[in-house]
């Protein structure tokens, strides 16, 4: 049995055909790589990250950039995972992290059903188009169409924060585990572009409902040659949509970086 549940009426929801289906009689198509649309919006919205920048980053990460990263975060998860279980990646972007997650449970026999979210349908469809056995919903994670208490661990990497939603879907005694920026992350390229640059401001650990358990700092140097690559790193970040016209023409005439990657993460217990 899945774990997804109908948007509308709040019903469990079974493949029937190529469907999903809940006793309502509420339906959604599952597209031909596989995912399911669940995100209840307009006509024609858009949601998320477009094609554009997402072709960018998928070709950044895939060239192993952010590697010691993904490592890292999939030797977590490898940790708390067991046999059976469930883990949700909630904003699971392209499915980079989450592809890499199922690879190392798979080299290690862990067994585990592994669902990803994230409200731009553009990137989950690519996520689904790495067809690695994980099953993908277009989904918001303040709104995540998942069975209360249905998951062992949840996965938020560099995602917006929704302590609510995260609480109900993990159950009592299930892992999450957060990546975020730390300090110095991409200071030399913050140093390249604006005039007053400043470091990354890290919050105090301590969530609502989680006990916190650790936190692993991960850090390594990257050398950037050409424009491409540079701009691409760039957009990933959250200044990319805060970047003036001047900073913007900074960026654009860099040729070659070298600058830190400065990530923390951190592992939490649901209470």
């Amino acid at each position: 049995m899945g774990i997804f549940l109908c948007p509308v009426c709040g019903e469990l929801l079974e493949i029937s055909g190529k469907s999903y289906v809940c006793k309502n009689r509420h339906s959604f198509d599952i597209a031909k790589s596989g995912y399911v649309n669940l995100l209840l919006s307009r006509h024609g919205a858009v949601h998320g990250d477009n094609k554009l920048m997402l072709k960018a980053r998928r070709a950044f990460l895939d060239s192993g950039f952010y590697a010691p990263l993904c490592e890292n975060v999939s030797a977590v998860a490898a940790e708390f995972a067991k046999n059976g279980c469930t883990i949700l990646d909630a904003g699971c972007g392209e499915g980079y992290y989450t592809t890499a997650v199922k690879k190392l449970l798979g080299e290690r026999e862990i067994n585990a059903d592994i669902y990803g979210i994230d409200i731009s349908k553009d990137a989950v469809e690519m996520a689904s188009k790495r067809r690695c056995g994980i099953i993908y919903s277009v989904a918001s994670v303040f709104h995540i169409p998942v069975i209360s208490e249905s998951c062992d661990i949840l996965l938020t990497i560099f995602a917006p924060y929704c302590g609510d939603e995260y609480r109900r879907v993990l159950k009592k005694g299930g892992i999450m585990i957060m990546a975020i920026p730390s300090r110095n992350h991409l200071w030399e390229l913050k140093k390249a572009i604006y005039n007053t640059p400043y470091k990354n401001e890290v919050k105090p650990y301590e969530l609502s409902g989680f006990e916190f358990l650790e936190s692993r700092r991960i850090r390594f140097n990257m050398t950037l040659n050409g424009k491409e690559e540079i701009v691409s790193l760039f957009s990933m970040t959250p200044y990319y949509y805060k970047t003036g016209k001047i900073e913007q023409e900074r960026l654009n005439e860099l040729e070659y970086l070298e600058t830190e990657a400065d990530f923390e993460i951190l592992i939490y217990l649901r209470k």
